[in-house]
Parts: structure tokens; sequence; C-alpha cells
């Protein structure tokens, strides 16, 4: 059977180990399934390459190529990425895959097809069963040139890494949430884009433009009333301008300007640099965050669509509430960089690219690279023809650093920071931010990221407030120092003033001084607003919470916020529904079960709240679960197994011994649950004088747990919130 187009005896070649097929023969239920779905895609009849007994080991003679060369003629190749695929010794791997590759690259068509929209596409179309092992995930991506971006069938929970199936029995244990009837149809439609690209390819474009652009002789009897059937149609034209096009012109004015930048697809051949790319984007979208005429949603809220697996862009820009969509690629070899941006307009649903541009330039030192971050934010803003201040326009042109090798320290610090998985990372990360600054001592972003990564610690339970937060206090000062106007700087300051020195009025201070900054910075507005809530400003914590959703509407923290704040307010209903119906869109974040968790505790549904918290440890992939377990021995001791809440006391010293920082308020949980409150009371006085409680840990347990004791009421004003206090019960 044909390809639909000529010369090509195939649309799609399915590539694939026969071992992959055995037992319960996922490839062949992937290809049925893959082929009714292409009916309901394709007018016409696709056809498919797939050979139900292929090769699996290199034949004898080694003479194959040629009787592959004609079926491997075809527009989409898709090779069943699995564990055992990625084996040069392989017939599947050596004289398909790379076969392909290499006979692709050489037609008319290329290796890369470029989409209507004008994205480009590889016709290798990955499909993914197995998480990889690095070395075999680099060996694909050697060979592609490009990072391995396959549509994933992976079923991943803790110790399980397996092919989707297309009946889960328990889907819902899948971390990856994919669904098989779902990624099939993100199959077809990819087939689509790039069979699509194939056919409204032509080589003679130019040619018949040319031939349709020459002007046509026009007989002498007919000049006169064409002239005069002209002369009418201009009129008319130019009222019809005259009355409507000031109104459309207007219309298109008042479209709200609000852009979401999505996480830039990093192409370079060399994966060590990805957090360059990721650092060009973070930075555009900083740009834009500067312009006031414009409404750019924060990173947090786009950072989940990196990937493939992500929804069409119109959805993403209905998730996010938009009318602009950025996305871009970008890739660094040797001292140059190359950069594609495009702007999408996003309107009932529908998509139309308005700009884009390719940046290619060497970079020699650190001005090289923020004067491509400063053009392309700049060229967005003039498209959405929005006026930049003078103010704005050198915010957006200022140079962090002179020096480009701190600069690369800072950004590896911040990715590791950002995409931290062990323990270690943080620690890694205090390593670059500390060589970013020995190498240029008047670079204040290194010091506030230094100070940030110090802060992560305790949150993270690496170390203790006294640890930690005194030198994120002191790398916070200096960054102010040398640039008073570094916001997130005045953040920090606020929150180890509140949870610290319990100066809650000097937090406070921090807190609107980093908003006059930046009013934009949705860490501060959440550090204040739980600080308004917590003091019993909860109409004034609300609207706090309320901007930090607008302006990062699908970053947990935020929701987690509101909630909390609705819940202190007395709110109970509307704080659960708000995180129930979050649950339910992203039912694999912690947070939410551990919230959820908290407030059934404090409605005494403790069975509802050890369910949640079950829930919550199976989707965590780390040991430090100290809070967890304090909140299980709570749990444990209200339900009156009492000698389960002792073993959760025994578990948080065994944390201990590993090394983590257990904080206080885990065990003042279980000896609140074990009605044990002297011993809850010791601890909170030892905590205070160690600085290791913050007043947020004193008003998380249940208020009538401490029966009105006037030794807890003390604590509560002497942390700071004295008479202002008023209790989530």
């Amino acid at each position: 059977m044909a390809s639909i187009i000529p010369g090509y005896n195939y649309d799609i070649f399915i590539s694939y180990r026969q071992k992959d097929n055995k037992g319960d023969r996922w490839v062949s239920e992937f290809v049925d399934a893959l082929k009714d779905e292409l009916e309901s895609t394709f007018k016409e009849e696709i056809s498919v390459y797939f050979d139900i007994n292929p090769h699996d080991g290199l034949l004898e003679t080694h003479d194959v190529d040629e009787s592959l060369k004609e079926k491997l003629k075809c527009l989409v190749f898709i090779p069943i990425i699995s564990r055992t695929y990625c084996d040069p010794k392989s017939f599947a791997w050596e004289h398909e895959f790379k076969a392909f590759v290499e006979q692709a690259s050489q037609d008319k068509f290329g290796l890369k097809v470029k989409l209507p929209g004008g994205n480009v596409a590889n016709r290798v179309l990955p499909v993914q069963i197995h998480e990889l092992d690095s070395d075999d995930k680099k060996m694909v991506e050697n060979e592609l040139g490009v990072h391995l971006r396959g549509i994933e069938f992976i079923y991943k929970s803790s110790g399980i890494n397996r092919p989707l199936l297309p009946k889960e029995e328990n889907p819902q244990d899948n971390l990856n949430h994919t669904n098989f009837r779902d990624q099939i149809n993100k199959v077809a439609n990819a087939i689509k884009e790039i069979i699509t690209a194939t056919r409204q390819y032509s080589p003679h474009t130019e040619k018949a433009h040319q031939e349709v652009s020459e002007p046509a002789t026009i007989p002498q009897k007919r000049k006169k009333t064409t002239i005069i059937v002209a002369s009418v149609i201009a009129l008319a034209l130019i009222v019809l301008g005259i009355l409507f096009v000031p109104k459309l012109f207007k219309q298109s004015m008042e479209i709200e300007k609000s852009i979401a930048v999505l996480p830039f697809i990093d192409d370079s051949p060399d994966s060590n640099n990805s957090h360059i790319i990721n650092g060009v984007m973070e930075e555009i979208l900083i740009n834009l965050q500067k312009i006031k005429e414009l409404r750019v949603i924060s990173r947090n809220s786009v950072e989940q669509y990196r990937g493939n697996t992500k929804p069409t862009t119109p959805e993403i820009a209905k998730n996010l509430g938009v009318n602009y969509i950025v996305e871009g690629s970008g890739q660094k070899y040797g001292n140059t960089i190359r950069l594609r941006v495009q702007l999408i307009n996003i309107l009932k649903g529908k998509e139309k690219h308005i700009w884009g541009e390719s940046y290619e330039k060497e970079i020699n030192e650190s001005k090289d690279y923020f004067a491509i971050q400063s053009q392309v934010a700049q060229s967005i803003a003039k498209e959405l023809q929005t006026i930049i201040s003078t103010e704005e326009k050198e915010l957006i042109e200022e140079i962090p650093t002179k020096n480009f090798n701190a600069y690369e320290y800072y950004l590896l610090g911040k990715y590791r920071l950002k995409n931290r998985i062990r323990d270690d990372d943080s620690w890694k990360a205090i390593e670059y931010f500390q060589r970013a600054v020995d190498l240029d001592t008047t670079f204040a972003l290194a010091y506030s990221g230094l100070a940030d990564a110090y802060y992560q610690l305790v949150n993270y339970a690496i170390a203790s407030p006294r640890e930690a937060y005194l030198e994120a206090k002191a790398n916070s000062i200096k960054a102010l120092e040398l640039n008073e106007g570094l916001a997130y700087a005045h953040c920090l300051l606020g929150v180890i003033k509140l949870s610290y020195e319990y100066d809650i009025s000097g937090s406070e201070t921090e807190y609107i001084r980093a908003l006059e900054i930046d009013p934009r910075s949705v860490e501060t507005h959440i550090c204040y607003a739980r600080l308004l809530s917590i003091s019993g400003r909860h109409k004034e914590a609300m609207s706090h919470a309320d901007l930090a959703l607008e302006i990062d509407p699908l970053y947990y923290a935020t929701i987690d916020t509101k909630a909390w704040i609705l819940f202190n307010a007395g709110y109970k209903d509307e704080a659960i529904k708000l995180l129930t119906d979050t649950r339910d869109l992203h039912p694999s974040n912690p947070i939410i079960y551990w919230r959820l968790a908290n407030f059934y505790t404090h409605l005494e549904k403790y069975e509802e709240a050890l369910s949640a918290l079950v829930t919550q440890l199976t989707l965590m992939e780390n040991d430090n679960i100290s809070d967890e377990i304090g909140l299980q021995g709570f749990l444990y001791g209200r339900m009156h197994q009492n000698d389960e809440a002792q073993k959760q006391l025994s578990r948080l010293d065994e944390l201990s011994i590993k090394g983590y920082y257990v904080s206080p308020r885990t065990r003042i949980w279980v000896y609140l649950g074990l009605d044990n409150v002297d011993e809850a009371i010791k601890i909170i006085e030892e905590a205070y004088d160690m600085h290791t409680i913050t007043p947020s840990d004193l008003l998380m347990y249940p208020y009538e747990s401490f029966k009105n004791d006037p030794r807890y009421d003390n604590y509560v004003k002497k942390v700071g919130l004295g008479k202002n206090y008023i209790p989530a019960e």
C-alpha cells in the first residue's frame, strides 16, 4: 500500500524490539489503537508498515539495508523507545532507526519539517514506554541531534516503570497521570501535523507566485469600464474604512495584553546547556513583567507545560486566562546561542501566529547574552503596540553582572534549586551561587540567590533555622546593599523577621517595600497574605491571595494560601471545596492532600485526615516526612491508637539520626494527640528560646488541644501575635 504522498511507500513505519511485544503484546495493542484513531483523524486511508515478527538481532549477513530502503520510504517513523530498544547491536536500532534518520535527512522534505504554524517537527516521532537511563537517553538524542521529546506511554509509581496499558486497574496511582486513549490521540494529531506539513511542501511555490503576479493585458474596450468599476469599489472601501475600521481598531486595542511565556525547548547538542536556555526563557518573562501595560503569568504556573505531553496552545491560554502565548526554542553550541521565538494570539479558541523571529549571537561577554533577552522582550511589546517607559526600558536593558562566567554559575544555582531532587542539589546550588559571588563580589542577584538557597534548607528540613536563616539574612542584606531594588531579597528578610525574630511589624515593612518595587511578586503576596491572616486581618489577606492567584493562577502555593486564609477566616466549607476542586484537576500534587489533612484534623474528621495524609505520602519521593509523621502521631492518638502514636516519636528520632532537621512542631503534634499538654508546652518553651518555632507553627494546632492553657496564650503573645490573634476555630 502506497503513501498518500507520491514517491513514498508508507505513511508510517513502526519500529520496535520483539521483546517489547511479548506477554501482553503491547506494541500490537498500540498499533491497533493507533490505526483506529487514524481512521477518525484522516479522510484518506493512512498506510502503516508494522512487521509482526521483526528481527531482534543483527543477521549474519549485513546486506539488509537494500531490502529496508523501500519500506523506510515513509513520512513518519515511530520507534517504540524502551529499555531494550536503545541497543546498538539490535536490528531495529542499526537498520531501522539510524537508517531512517540518514535516509530522511537526504530526501526532499528532510528530517525536520516546518509545521503550518511555524514550528518545526521531527519526522521521527518517538513513543516512549519506559523511563530511560541517562546513557540510553543520550544515545537517542545524539542520533536525533535534539532532546528526546517523545509521547510517553509510561506507567510510573514507586518501584514501577512499565508501559501504560489501555485499561489500567489503578490509574490514580500512575504518577505520570497519562491516559492511554489520550496519548493515542496525541500520536495521531502529531502524525497529522507532520503529514500536513509534507503535503503543503512545494519547491515550486516561488515560481508559481511569480507567474500569478505577472500583469495581465486588459483589452482597450474594457479599460474605461474597468476604471469606473475600480473607482466605485475604492470609494466604497474608503466609506467602509471611515465607518468601521476605527471601531475594529479600537476593539483590537482593547484586548487585554495578557501573556504566558511557556518553557523553551532546549535543542542544544549538549544536555548540560539546559540552564542557559532555561535562563533565557526566564529572563524574557521577567523583562516582560517589568512593563506595566502587560499582564504576565509568573513562571510557576507555566512550568507545568514543560515537555511534550502538554495541552494544545488554546487550551493552555484558557487554563491560564491569557490572550497571548510566547513559545520558543534555543540551542547553545560553543559560544553561540541560537534562539527562535514566536508570539501567538489566542481568540475564541483559535490561534494566530502574529510574530516570530530567529536570533543567533556569539556570546563573548555578558552584554551579548542579555542583549538577546532585552531585544526579544521589546520586540514582543512593540508587536502588541505597548508603550515602554524610559524607566522600564532601563530596567529591561540592565546588566546584572559583566562577568558571564559568574552569571552562568548563577543560572546553574537557580537551575539546581528549581529542579531539586536530592538534598545534595541544595548544597550544590549554594556552591554555584558562592562561585558566582567569588567571581563578581558586586553581583547582587547572586547574593540574593545564595540567601534563597539557605532559606530553602529549612523548608527541606536539611538545616535548622538557626543554622540557615542567619546565612540567608546576611546574604539578603548584602544583596540589598548592592541593589536596594531587589524585591525578593526584601521578601526573604520579611520571612526571617517573622519566623526567626518574631518581629511582625518589621516583617510587614519588608513585604510592603518588596511590593513597592515589584507589585507582581507572587512570593511576596503569598507571604504577606499569610502574615495578615495570622494577625486576624483576613480581608486584607484575601486581597493579596487573590492578587497572587491572578498573577500565578495554577501555582499550588497560591491556591494553598487562599484555602488557608479562607479556613482561618471561618469559611471552612469554601476552603475545602477549593482544595478538592484543585485535587480533582491535579491529583498528583502532595501539597493539596497535606492541607486537606490539616483541615480535616481541625474539624475532628480524623479518618478523612489520615486518608489524605496516606495519599500524600504515596506521592512523595523523599525521606523527609517529619511533618507528616508528626500529624500521623496526633491522629493516631485522637483515634485511641496510642501505641501507633508512640511509634511516630521513634520514627522522628530515626530521621534525626539520618541527619534531617526535625522541627519541634512535629513532636508537639504527637504529644497533643496523646493529650500530654505539659510535654507539648515544654517543647514550645525550648523552641522559643532556640528560635526554632514560628508564629504559623503555633497556630497550626487545633486551639482546643491546649484547652485555653494560659502558658500557650503567653507564647502566642511572645511571638508577636498579641491581641490580634484570632484562632481558626
